[in-house]
């Protein structure tokens, strides 16, 4: 693991330099981090925590980060002493990975002195932000369609360590290969890919090329037909070659197209293989296609086997950003007694949730699926299945009593004192929790184009703590 000990913006050590030098070091602290809603974002799925573990875990400050911070002629000895012997000391509590997480709800909750805890938001943020946000959009992408999806991204994303943890978040909402091979081998999930028009180019002539090819890999030849056109072209060159392969005792894989209009041409392409006797053969289409796309090509009864998908997921291409925030909740008084804390704002949407708090999840118990989730102080007990009555924490007349359903609390014990207690589970276990937590969402929650929102209320306990709050601030 990297020492990422300096990735912060540098407000995070000016705050905790101020924290040393004002005796507030060690005062303990409560910090949520969470995302605001959208219209396209009404949901995420959590992604990026085994990497921010791994960053708690080996938070060190080496020589040469102390040298680099003493040259800044900001910070004292005494404070970059403090750094020399910085060891995560705190609780954290999280939503496993995979889990389904809406607006406003906190995913991760940081416990621990203000000097620690502070340092972390940036980090916290940059690791969980942007694996979150590459998973919920591969997971809207993924639930478009029931052909399979592989992830293209690589020389779309920004940078290496985004095509590579992007590849990661995308393989967790069911993406069934990447064609990223460091991610693969980090990973350990399936790698794919071909050939691109560069290889078709470098031959005399399409048919050349695909001969070419078809003797390197004749059990696995995927050809890319579309270089010249794929009708009068790509398409009966390929056929010729899979009828040659055919004849040697080998099995075609299929085709792909890259551009053009791909509803009409898979359809003909699919046509013209079956009339060649190669029905099995597949048709992957790629190119700049998104969750829109794939609606409209099912729609058109495109014909689909399996889709390879870059730059419109692996840059979550309609919304580059997750916006999820790192706000601080609670804080101990000069008496060591822990005091909520919330942010006031003009929009009612931005005022922060006071108080060390966790999320229970309501199940319906006839149908399983998921019917609202309740934001409450961790001290509460939770709803023990007698009817419960939630409320909008804005629109306070909206109520729902809520009957014959069972809660599930989201957020586990992470870091105990310090001390990871959390058994990281593997990338296909985390798959498999989000597998679960999806088919326990109504449809309605999840469709792209104005989806039904999803419930999110507060407690009773904790919207009077949060109402007696912002009457002490006016």
């Amino acid at each position: 693991m990297r020492n990422l000990s300096l990735l912060t913006d540098l407000y995070e050590l000016t705050m905790i330099y101020g924290y040393h030098k004002y005796g507030m070091a060690d005062r303990t602290a409560v910090f949520d981090l969470f995302f605001r809603g959208t219209d396209e974002l009404s949901y995420a799925v959590v992604a990026g925590l085994e990497q921010a573990i791994d960053y708690v875990k080996n938070i060190r400050f080496e020589e040469e980060d102390i040298a680099y911070l003493r040259s800044l002629n900001l910070f004292d000895e005494s404070f970059l002493d403090k750094l020399k012997s910085f060891r995560f000391s705190g609780d954290i509590y999280a939503m496993p990975e995979g889990s389904i997480v809406y607006p406003y709800e906190p995913l991760l909750t940081v416990k621990a002195p203000i000097f620690e805890a502070q340092l972390m938001e940036t980090t916290l943020l940059t690791l969980i932000n942007h694996q979150t946000l590459i998973a919920t959009k591969a997971s809207k992408i993924v639930g478009e369609t029931t052909a399979g999806v592989m992830e293209f991204g690589l020389r779309r994303a920004q940078g290496p360590d985004a095509g590579i943890y992007g590849a990661r978040a995308a393989m967790i909402v069911g993406c069934i290969g990447t064609s990223n091979v460091l991610a693969g081998k980090m990973f350990d999930v399936p790698v794919s890919g071909t050939h691109a028009h560069s290889w078709v180019m470098s031959f005399p002539s399409e048919l050349d090329a695909f001969r070419a090819y078809a003797k390197l890999f004749p059990d696995s030849c995927l050809l890319l037909v579309d270089t010249y056109d794929v009708l009068k072209s790509g398409l009966p060159n390929a056929i010729k070659v899979f009828n040659e392969l055919k004849a040697a005792g080998h099995k075609p894989l299929g085709i792909r197209i890259d551009s053009g209009d791909l509803a009409y041409l898979t359809k003909e392409a699919r046509r013209i293989l079956d009339e060649a006797g190669f029905t099995d053969a597949k048709i992957c289409a790629s190119g700049d296609i998104d969750e829109y796309v794939l609606q409209s090509l099912n729609a058109q009864g495109a014909q689909i086997d399996s889709y390879g998908i870059g730059t419109k997921l692996i840059t979550s291409y309609s919304m580059p950003a997750l916006g999820g925030v790192y706000k601080l909740a609670a804080i101990e008084d000069d008496q060591g007694v822990l005091q909520p804390k919330l942010k006031i704002s003009n929009t009612m949407e931005k005022i922060t949730n006071p108080g060390l708090k966790k999320v229970v999840r309501f199940y319906d118990n006839v149908t399983g699926k998921a019917i609202a989730d309740l934001i409450m102080l961790r001290d509460e007990p939770n709803p023990d299945g007698e009817p419960y009555t939630i409320f909008d924490p804005v629109e306070t007349w909206k109520q729902k009593t809520v009957v014959d359903y069972h809660v599930r609390e989201l957020m586990v014990p992470i870091f105990e004192k310090g001390e990871l207690v959390y058994d990281l589970p593997t990338l296909p276990q985390i798959k498999a929790h989000y597998q679960a937590s999806i088919d326990k969402m109504w449809e309605q929650y999840r469709r792209i184009t104005k989806p039904h929102i999803y419930k999110v209320d507060l407690s009773q306990k904790l919207y009077d703590l949060k109402v007696k709050l912002l009457n002490q601030e006016k």
